[in-house]
């Protein structure tokens, strides 16, 4: 048995009886957990998150109140809508809802308060804390959206308080590269790096970085990539470009079958990767950069290129207009007006003498 340097804090590799390596979680205090998905993977992430909060075995179980919000969140994990969701959107809005669950005010716990007696004032006062995080705020609504939706049908309550309440203002959300910041990327971090593969496959994908860090050699074929997108978008084939071939080319093969791995030659966490794209954006002098920026501006290059909705879509797997709209939304709108009326110039007008 033993502990990879990249592997998360705990887990341990070890052989079963036919030599096939298998992973355990193991910490004082916490149960034995052994992973049925690789590491490297959302899913592993997703029982490694639960391993590690975990009740402790020392610990007698609490059981919760019953109509409690630790009540309610337990059966909702529970229920097929929530088996059915991808791992990646379970752990997101696990997380969400268990740091709400484990809030307190005056000592009391959110988690331990009775699901009837909120009320809409309850939710505003939360929520309006939570101003300087708008998109943390709407998230949480979001997801209190859903819980009280499960609450109806179990018969605890006959509305919806969160639905009631008001959301922050979208803002502009992570910061769209311009193509300056993209070649000054580029400039600093040669082919043959891990970080100049990484901004290539994001680049030319317009993926978020759970589909990247997952991206394998089997989906590259016939020059083409096969991307199957999460939170619900769908499935695109995109060319891989030029510089994406150079970039995979230039790096040295594993023999696994990731692109993106550690400097160890394992496969890259989805966290793993985002804390890298942080780390080699400041390295080039971009700190206000990050790797969701390279989806959105894959996005304003699609736009600026004359792309239409339904073709830019096509590349970056939204399913609707207004989603790539959102994301296509910083493209240089001069640009954008002289080709709109360049192309009003060339075409060919009635002759109002011959009218």
């Amino acid at each position: 048995m033993t502990k990879r340097s990249w592997l998360p804090e705990g887990v341990t590799e070890w052989k079963d009886r036919h030599g096939k390596p298998r992973y355990r979680f193991r910490k004082k205090g916490l149960p034995t957990h052994n992973f049925r998905h690789q590491p490297g993977t959302q899913e592993f992430m997703v029982e490694y998150r639960g391993a590690v909060e975990a009740a402790p075995v020392s610990a007698k179980l609490k059981v919760a109140t019953p109509g409690s919000f630790d009540d309610l969140a337990a059966r909702f994990y529970a229920t097929p809508r929530w088996k059915s969701m991808k791992p990646s959107s379970q752990e997101t809005y696990r997380g969400i809802i268990d740091r709400f669950r484990d809030r307190k005010k005056k000592g009391v716990r959110y988690g331990d308060l009775p699901v009837r007696m909120v009320t809409v004032a309850h939710l505003d006062a939360i929520l309006g804390k939570m101003s300087d995080t708008p998109a943390a705020a709407n998230n949480l609504r979001k997801a209190l959206k859903r819980l009280f939706a499960y609450a109806i049908k179990l018969g605890w309550r006959a509305d919806n308080p969160a639905a009631l309440t008001d959301s922050f203002k979208a803002g502009k959300g992570w910061h769209t590269w311009t193509d300056d910041e993209i070649e000054q990327y580029r400039a600093y971090h040669a082919y043959g790096t891990r970080a100049r593969l990484a901004l290539e496959l994001t680049l030319n994908t317009a993926a978020r970085r759970c589909n990247i860090a997952n991206l394998t050699r089997t989906d590259l074929r016939g020059g083409k990539f096969y991307v199957e997108h999460v939170k619900g978008c769908d499935p695109t084939i995109v060319r891989a470009a030029p510089e994406t071939l150079k970039a995979i080319e230039a790096m040295e093969v594993t023999g696994i079958g990731n692109f993106l791995v550690t400097r160890y030659g394992k496969p890259i966490s989805v966290e793993g990767l985002g804390i890298q794209m942080r780390r080699w954006a400041n390295e080039a002098g971009l700190p206000h950069c990050s790797i969701h920026g390279l989806r959105k501006a894959q996005s304003r290059r699609l736009a600026e290129s004359g792309a239409t909705s339904l073709q830019g879509r096509a590349v970056t797997g939204h399913k609707t207009d207004r989603t790539f709209a959102y994301y296509a939304e910083q493209a240089d709108r001069e640009a954008l007006a002289d080709a709109a009326l360049a192309n009003l110039a060339d075409r060919k007008m009635p002759n109002p003498a011959k009218s």
